[in-house]
């Protein structure tokens, strides 16, 4: 069974990009070449501050959406913490 990951990036204007992937190596090589979103592509390079591993994908969804109601300062804390 695959497993997700609530991941998020901060951006070279230091805004954050919430996303999840099954492979996040790849998924940040792809978002520092510009192709994995339009938001990332104008302000590389990106870097991984916080990682929610072991997810289902229903999980992983349902994680990401919450992450990005939060406002920007709660987001890791909300991300890192118990669910």
């Amino acid at each position: 069974m695959k497993t997700y990951t609530v991941y998020i990036l901060v951006c070279n204007d230091e805004t954050y990009y919430t996303g999840i992937t099954n492979d996040l190596d790849k998924r940040l090589e792809t978002h520092n070449l510009g192709k994995a979103s339009k938001y990332t592509r104008s302000r590389l390079p990106v870097n991984v501050i916080a990682v929610r591993d072991g997810l289902t994908k229903s999980q992983a969804l349902k994680l990401e959406y919450k992450v990005k109601q939060q406002k920007k300062n709660n987001k890791i804390d909300f991300l890192m913490g118990p669910q």
